[in-house]
């Protein structure tokens, strides 16, 4: 009788997890019903990587979306989602739907889009996690023994090595793209170039690395690369002929007058203030204080303004003051470049020395008002230490 108890009671239980089971799974999202021949998981997938690549991030998102209301546990739509949400800043929610994806990965296609989908989300994660390239290297190690020929798997990681500073390996992971001439072929020949061009500018500092990937270089950029590249301070004391004052100093108006560094109101927190203020002491044309004793740090610079700079340099470093009016009334040889410009003679003293060149050797403009990149600016730092045989 007890016996018989235990097995009713046993019986009870299990029939009790069985309804509960039912419940749960007719209560979980059902699949919706496609409204028409192009409204499949696939079509939508596809269109969301391809809104992806444009930068339309809130349409991909939709798109994933609408893939997963038809297929909730298609891999490729999570992992879609998952590089959608990151790009728009929901990195733990881009977490979340990778790991979705690789859990429901079935195919080497799905394996391996959820792999190189984790390196991508571990380099825009990098800020946060110190660890941030090991991961993506782990990721990538796992994309490859699914699909040794992914390249998809050797760009991104190419892109995480560029991030690291490590140039070498980017340089190899881009050159396997090329070789393989399948993905991303286009994308990897263009980084390829900036990689090459970043070792020929051999970048010395870790400040220097971390700029020679900028697309478009700031102030505060500039004056880093000066103290640190170039090391302005050491070439202007080796360089600037020495002048001495052996009239009398008041002993507190000289210390004073020793104590009183310039400085600027809105460089307080920034992470290179000690560069800012080292260049705003020594005293470079285009990079002074504006009337509110500001810096802007952050303002871009353009081609015609980081001339007037290396101009200014050149003539502290030679000694040449007729520099400053050497092509005043020449004829421009740039279509673009007026002979009338404020920047106009600053130009053609740097070009002129083969320090800066034509930004479109096809047309011969010099773009005085387009940006300029930091590998750029660490070639022409190179070509001055060059042009004055300048060796820290």
């Amino acid at each position: 009788m007890k016996h018989l108890f235990k097995y009713r009671r046993h019986m009870m239980f299990m029939f009790i997890v069985m309804v509960i089971g039912a419940f749960v799974v007719s209560c979980g999202p059902a699949a919706r019903k496609p409204t028409s021949q192009l409204d499949t998981p696939e079509h939508h997938v596809s269109t969301g990587l391809s809104l992806l690549k444009q930068a339309r991030y809130v349409d991909a998102l939709r798109e994933f979306d609408l893939a997963l209301e038809l297929s909730p546990k298609f891999s490729l739509a999570h992992g879609g989602a998952g590089l959608a949400k990151a790009y728009q800043g929901d990195i733990k929610g881009a977490f979340e739907a990778m790991d979705k994806a690789w859990k429901y990965a079935k195919t080497d296609e799905e394996k391996t889009f959820a792999q190189v989908g984790y390196i991508r989300l571990h380099t825009m994660n990098r800020e946060d996690n110190k660890k941030w390239l090991d991961k993506a290297r782990d990721a990538f190690d796992t994309a490859i023994l699914i699909d040794p020929k992914s390249s998809a798997a050797y760009y991104f990681m190419g892109v995480a090595y560029k991030y690291g500073l490590d140039f070498s390996q980017s340089g190899q992971m881009f050159t396997k793209v090329l070789d393989l001439k399948t993905d991303y072929l286009k994308e990897a020949d263009v980084e390829w170039t900036l990689v090459q061009k970043i070792q020929r500018a051999m970048p010395g500092t870790i400040t220097g690395k971390k700029i020679a990937i900028v697309e478009s270089i700031t102030r505060a950029d500039v004056a880093a690369l000066f103290m640190e590249e170039l090391r302005i301070d050491i070439l202007y004391k080796k360089r600037t002929p020495k002048t001495f004052d052996t009239s009398f100093k008041d002993p507190e108006k000289f210390k004073a007058k020793k104590d009183s560094r310039i400085t600027a109101t809105d460089i307080d927190k920034h992470p290179l203030k000690a560069d800012i203020e080292g260049i705003l002491n020594l005293g470079v044309r285009g990079l002074e204080n504006y009337p509110d004793n500001a810096f802007h740090p952050d303002e871009l610079i353009t081609r015609g303004q980081y001339a007037m700079m290396l101009e200014d340099i050149m003539i502290k470093v030679t000694g040449d003051d007729k520099l400053a009016t050497k092509f005043i009334g020449s004829t421009s040889p740039f279509p673009d470049l007026r002979s009338d410009l404020p920047y106009f003679n600053a130009v053609m003293v740097v070009t002129s020395r083969g320090i800066m060149e034509a930004k479109d050797f096809t047309t011969g403009e010099f773009a005085p008002l387009a940006p300029v990149s930091g590998v750029d600016a660490l070639l022409v730092i190179k070509k001055i230490k060059e042009e004055l045989r300048f060796d820290r």
